[in-house]
């Protein structure tokens, strides 16, 4: 539907709501397929207040090429300072929690009933199921301190447990069956 790069955006580079809303087409680096995310809008009642994101630090954001095309389709024909998102004026509302679009989206992808912010958790297992390291996914999601995203994400960390031990024997075990045969007592060795 009409909202379909901005999902795509909070399902696969992990912004908050105000942050992808407050993008602009200049914040959107093609070449280097990263967004810059140095804003938030803050919808208040009926309008928005912008400042700077929850970390208050800019951060350069990954994009997978899928979403990329997406949000080239978003911005053609919109100047550098347009907003991405929505008719390029105005900041995009947050969707009703029943009976908006992102609502009946969800109702239609026949899917457990999720919100917005949801899909940055969704970013984020996705991330941690992609092998993705601690520290480039704390950056990514805008936490100064990796300890936080732990914290925060933990429960995703778990599911890894029982692929370290696998992970450790693809690596090492065929190393350490040579060794072991090359240096058995009375070997010659």
């Amino acid at each position: 539907g009409q909202h379909r790069a901005l999902v795509l955006t909070l399902a696969y580079c992990g912004l908050r709501w105000g942050e992808a809303v407050a993008l602009r087409v200049r914040d959107v680096e093609f070449l280097r397929r990263r967004l810059n995310v140095s804003e938030n809008a803050v919808q208040i009642d009926s309008h928005h207040v912008v400042g700077p994101t929850k970390g208050r630090e800019a951060r350069s954001v990954p994009v997978p090429a899928f979403v990329l095309n997406e949000l080239a389709a978003q911005c053609q024909g919109r100047g550098p300072d347009a907003l991405v998102f929505g008719d390029g004026v105005r900041y995009l509302p947050r969707p009703k929690s029943d009976g908006g679009w992102f609502q009946a989206a969800v109702k239609r992808a026949d899917v457990q009933s999720i919100t917005p912010h949801d899909l940055r958790h969704t970013c984020a297992s996705l991330a941690v199921s992609a092998g993705v390291n601690l520290l480039a996914l704390a950056r990514m999601l805008g936490h100064k301190d990796p300890a936080v995203t732990l914290r925060v994400y933990a429960d995703l960390f778990d599911s890894d447990l029982d692929a370290v031990a696998a992970s450790l024997h693809a690596k090492f075990a065929p190393e350490f069956c040579v060794q072991n045969v090359s240096t058995k007592p009375g070997s010659g060795r």
